[in-house]
């Protein structure tokens, strides 16, 4: 009896052994993937882990430790729904030391190094490799470009452009440029287009095809221009070229560098880790921790799908890649130099967090949330499309669940965003819901920060990030962005009366900003453009750009500081509901197509204005002051309010002023924060005339008409190089009317003539007399034509 029981203990207690030792899998660079995978015998590859830890999956908890060192994939890691973990037994993956396991994309090249000449060096290529990037000792070089990079022109157009590009002069010192790409900023510069050179015609002109990455085609603008990859324009240290014919690889070294011991690499892979899922049969509880992630391909010739009525195109995927998903974790991770976007989470996923992550130059965007358009009901893709009122679906919320969804990306660091690209953002939501942005670093971004491509559906929380050193290469945007171009926007015969609630029927959830730092020192701070509605903003710090609402619903912003800046209402709609109040801004309202006087449906008032007068036009500002707000210690970036401020008498409160970014020791170590700029406005200015005179009204052919200034260029959809003299008001019976124009209409031009100010059109066009004219007319941000005679 006594030795039967022995035998039923010592059963249990190997079945117990026998478990734990399964709940762990180790994997070593120097394992091999005939191991079982124990400490002592680890496996070699992370797909030999991932067959092992399926046959516990869902089963135990397991964890898959890897070993410090280098781990080259030979192909995409997918993980399926039968890879899935539970809530109660999850599967995770993690490197036994935090930034020790580097899972790779790339391929290392052992090359034999010859002198070619001027600095230049060759060496044969294995066959059937495509090069898209070199990496040397683990940094990123450049393909061979004109006009070269130059590392400190960061906020001009690809670190150094030229109009002459590709024109047909440069391409005659061109043997052969096909395989090279060609790269322009958008005529709006509203982000950029790629190129793949195809070759030279008969005539010697550049033929090329692509140009698809920008949602709002108006060609590429004429002097932001670039080349790459021409071998003839390989003279610069650092730049690489690789002739396929002869399967080449051409690299110009710095001085420092020895190519016999440099570690040479390239990438091979488009997606290191892919998560296949769907809304039925999800990929569950799968974590990954600790790791690099490296060597992804650039993917700017593939970013081409329109989000929906935005400015941009896109590329559905990442270095990591999450495709209908539930629980799913990327913990303490790194994303060193990827080609493209770094996380892509797309359609349906659900409960995904991204935490304590380093994202940094990435050719593309960061972290990217992008659902299904066939979840959104009569989406529209083109900025000119209009629905129709009587035809729309006007059920509120998603048609389908196929989006993504209670998703947290927190104390992240994300930076060098959109070194590729020009359509990026260090976070950018899209057809999703309730996805929170908290406690994270954003900077150094070719565009925006953080986008919002449209109201659906809304939820979504921004708290206590750090955003600025944003729109570098851009124009008109914000280091916050966001568009509501959803159903009810430009709606054809919709009459906001007949039905107050479309504006919310995309974006059913409020979306809220606070407790946040922003810098946009070349457009604004927080930048609510066309249609964005329902949103509560409030507990901000902008330093540089301030607050813009363009046209939109139900847009309530109190308790924000704007530091040497103020209040953009742009396009306002009536009825709007739209509330500003409560807040410290430094200078009068910066108004563009403001609603008429005495209109209700909207609240400006009871803010602190530092040195302004009131804009009490509109029934504003009754209970608005003129005060110095007596900042704690503006030279260090603390803007709240003494104790006895008058801004206490607004209503306003203070709120923390040393919460915002990332808060992981070691990431908050090497986070970057925004230069505090030094107040504009002295002690004499305040104590000054503060009374601003308006400038005189200039009427034209019974019309009033006023040029442009500061950022009123972005009302029209046209950039200061554009100018224009905008209509203010047209009266039915003037001549101006009558003639085809209106309000709000934009003059560029007359007979081919541009036009920047009043003076100018009043010079070039003469109502007295009979002359043929043809306006051209910025109308809707589309450009027209009126034909006419006087």
């Amino acid at each position: 009896m006594k030795q039967c029981l022995f035998l039923i203990v010592c059963f249990f207690l190997g079945s117990v052994l026998i478990s734990i030792q399964a709940a762990e899998i180790y994997v070593s660079p120097k394992g091999l993937d005939t191991n079982i995978g124990s400490v002592e015998k680890p496996l070699a590859t992370f797909a030999a882990a991932q067959l092992k830890a399926r046959t516990f999956a869902g089963k135990e908890a397991v964890t898959i430790y890897f070993e410090d060192g280098l781990f080259y994939l030979p192909k995409t890691i997918v993980f399926k729904p039968e890879d899935s973990g539970s809530e109660k037994f999850p599967i995770v993956y993690r490197a036994q030391n935090e930034g020790g396991t580097i899972l790779s994309g790339g391929l290392k090249l052992n090359l034999e190094w010859k002198s070619f000449r001027n600095g230049i060096f060759q060496a044969k290529i294995p066959e059937g490799i495509h090069i898209d990037q070199v990496f040397v000792n683990g940094l990123n070089q450049r393909m061979a470009r004109y006009p070269n990079y130059d590392a400190n022109k960061k906020t001009e157009a690809y670190q150094g452009y030229a109009a002459d590009a590709f024109s047909k002069e440069r391409a005659a010192t061109w043997k052969n440029p096909k395989g090279g790409y060609i790269h322009a900023m958008h005529s709006k510069r509203w982000g950029g287009y790629h190129y793949q050179i195809t070759g030279k015609d008969a005539e010697g002109n550049v033929t090329y095809e692509g140009g698809w990455q920008n949602n709002r085609q108006m060609g590429m603008h004429p002097e932001f221009r670039m080349v790459e990859h021409i071998f003839e324009e390989l003279d610069a240290v650092g730049e690489w070229f690789h002739d396929e014919t002869t399967q080449t690889l051409y690299y110009k070294p710095a001085a420092s560098t020895d190519l016999k011991k440099a570690t040479i690499e390239v990438v091979r892979l488009k997606q290191l880790i892919d998560f296949q899922g769907d809304l039925k049969d999800p990929v569950k509880h799968i974590s990954l921790q600790g790791f690099i992630l490296k060597h992804a391909s650039r993917t700017f010739m593939e970013t081409k799908e329109p989000m929906v009525r935005s400015d941009w195109t896109i590329f559905r995927g990442g270095a990591v890649m999450l495709t209908g998903t539930e629980a799913i974790q990327i913990l303490d991770c790194e994303f060193d130099q990827v080609g493209g976007n770094a996380i892509f989470v797309n359609n349906y996923n659900r409960g995904t967090l991204i935490k304590r992550t380093h994202i940094h130059h990435t050719g593309a965007s960061g972290i990217c949330f992008v659902g299904d358009p066939n979840a959104l009901r009569d989406p529209l893709f083109e900025y000119g499309e209009k629905n129709e009122a009587s035809k729309i679906d006007t059920t509120p919320g998603p048609k389908t669940e196929n989006y993504p969804a209670q998703a947290i990306v927190e104390d992240c660091l994300i930076h060098n965003i959109g070194t590729v690209e020009r359509q990026p953002a260090g976070v950018q939501i899209t057809m999703a819901m309730d996805i929170t942005v908290r406690d994270c670093s954003i900077y150094d971004c070719a565009r925006a920060g953080i986008n919002i491509g449209d109201g659906a559906f809304g939820g979504h929380l921004i708290e206590r990030c750090d955003v600025f050193n944003t729109v570098l290469e851009t124009h008109d945007h914000g280091s916050f962005n966001s568009w509501g171009r959803d159903r009810y926007w430009r709606l054809k015969n919709f009459d906001i009366t007949d039905y107050p609630e479309l504006p919310f029927a995309d974006a059913i959830k409020t979306t809220t900003i606070r407790n946040s730092r922003w810098r946009c020192d070349h457009g604004w701070d927080i930048d609510l453009d066309d249609g964005s509605t329902n949103y509560d903003i409030y507990n901000n710090l902008m330093l540089a750009g301030g607050l813009k609402l363009r046209e939109g619903y139900r847009r309530r912003a109190w308790n924000n500081i704007t530091v040497n800046n103020t209040f953009h209402p742009h396009v306002w709609y009536e009825n709007s509901e739209d509330e500003v109040f409560s807040n410290i801004f430094m200078f009068v309202y910066q108004g563009v197509n403001v609603p008429k006087p005495n209109k209700t449906g909207k609240r400006v008032d009871s803010n602190l204005l530092f040195d302004a007068a009131l804009t009490q036009d509109f029934g504003w500002d009754a209970n608005s002051i003129i005060a110095n707000p007596k900042f704690v210690d503006p030279e260090n970036g603390d803007f709240r309010v003494q104790e006895g401020s008058p801004a206490f008498a607004i209503g306003f409160k203070n709120f923390p002023m040393d919460q915002f970014g990332v808060k992981k020791p070691t990431l908050k170590a090497i986070a970057k924060t925004p230069e505090i700029p030094v107040l504009g406005i002295t002690e004499d200015l305040i104590k000054s005339d503060r009374t601003k005179r308006k400038p005189k009204a200039t009427t034209w052919m019974g019309a009033t008409i006023s040029g442009l200034s500061g950022m009123e260029f972005s009302a029209y959809g046209v950039s200061k190089d554009d100018g224009g003299v905008a209509l203010k008001k047209v009266p039915q019976n003037s001549k101006a009317a009558q003639i085809g124009l209106k309000d709000g209409d934009l003059i560029i031009a007359v007979n081919g003539k541009k036009v920047t100010n009043e003076t100018q059109l009043v010079k070039l066009v003469d109502p007295m007399k009979s002359i043929s004219l043809t306006f051209k007319v910025v109308r809707e941000q589309k450009e027209i034509e009126i034909k006419t005679r006087l």
